[in-house]
């Protein structure tokens, strides 16, 4: 496609986006002036929408993206605009929204784009993935909805959960290396290297990842797998129906032979709960690290 062609199209699409505003009755002076009486909040981020209702601001949210999944009426009360990181404009703005408080996981790109563009208030959340983070998400979040107190207090007794988290990661004496496994498909898994929020609720929960020579999520060869060597794999729980096929993960033959497979050490958790680092951040490590260490000071060997 040529430069011109390329404009040509997407000025098209901007004046398509205009229409279909003009349509919806949607007025850009009121999207801006809209006092608090009126806020109508789109949530989209499993986290943004956890903290939201931690923040007790459920009432003001006319809608979520599918991703919303905690708490479960937020899925259900709400209406969804789809898939966090496939959004359509007209979707969202078809909500009526006055306040978009929005993950950076956010997508298309070009989809954002025209949102902000259309006037209403657009509120990007940093997705970062580490202990110090959260409270800052629940500090940003409360002081963009008028819940600054709250979320002061919520935001405070985050940061002493994970106070007590690290205290109790200081008791480990051995630490256990573990793999995280995100799918099985096709006889090969992809799992969580550095730079990922696995990697992070890894660190967190005490132990070291086995595959840290990854970057990102990267499907691996059972040669990669049998040279991780974990003491443990962490998969997702996704109910009955497991269609990424990680709980198959210790028959695969790179981890067949490995201490997780002859300990039969495989830990399933919610994927939301584990990797949303939301407000219960400090509790799915804090669970994380009682799945691999059972017992207080217990080391790598124990079984």
């Amino acid at each position: 496609m040529g430069v011109a062609t390329r404009r040509f199209a997407i000025a098209g699409a901007a004046l398509a986006l205009a229409g279909f505003l003009t349509e919806l009755g949607f007025d850009r002076s009121r999207a801006v002036a809209a006092d608090a009486a009126e806020v109508r909040i789109l949530s989209l981020g499993g986290d943004v929408t956890e903290i939201l209702y931690a923040l007790g601001q459920e009432q003001k949210i006319v809608a979520v993206d599918t991703t919303s999944q905690f708490p479960a009426s937020a899925l259900t009360d709400k209406k969804s605009v789809g898939y966090l990181r496939a959004l359509s404009a007209e979707g969202v703005l078809s909500m009526n929204p006055t306040l978009i408080i929005a993950s950076e996981q956010a997508g298309p790109p070009e989809v954002v784009k025209a949102i902000k563009g259309s006037g209403v208030q657009y509120i990007d959340i940093a997705e970062k993935q580490t202990a110090e983070s959260v409270p800052e998400k629940v500090r940003r979040i409360g002081e963009v909805v008028g819940a600054a107190s709250e979320a002061q207090t919520l935001a405070s007794k985050i940061e002493a959960d994970f106070a007590s988290l690290e205290s109790d990661r200081k008791q480990i004496k051995d630490r256990k290396k573990v793999l995280f496994v995100l799918a099985v498909q096709n006889g090969r898994a992809t799992v969580g290297g550095v730079g990922t929020g696995a990697d992070a609720v890894l660190q967190l929960a005490g132990a070291d990842n086995a595959a840290a020579g990854v970057n990102g999520y990267k499907p691996v060869s059972d040669e990669q797998l049998a040279e991780f060597s974990p003491d443990a794999v962490v998969v997702m729980s996704r109910g009955t129906a497991d269609r990424h096929g990680a709980s198959t993960a210790l028959e695969l033959p790179g981890l067949s032979q490995t201490p997780a497979a002859k300990t039969k050490n495989l830990i399933e958790m919610d994927s939301l709960y584990l990797l949303g680092f939301g407000p219960r951040a400090p509790s799915a490590a804090h669970d994380l690290m009682k799945a691999l260490y059972p017992e207080p000071g217990q080391t790598a060997a124990t079984p």
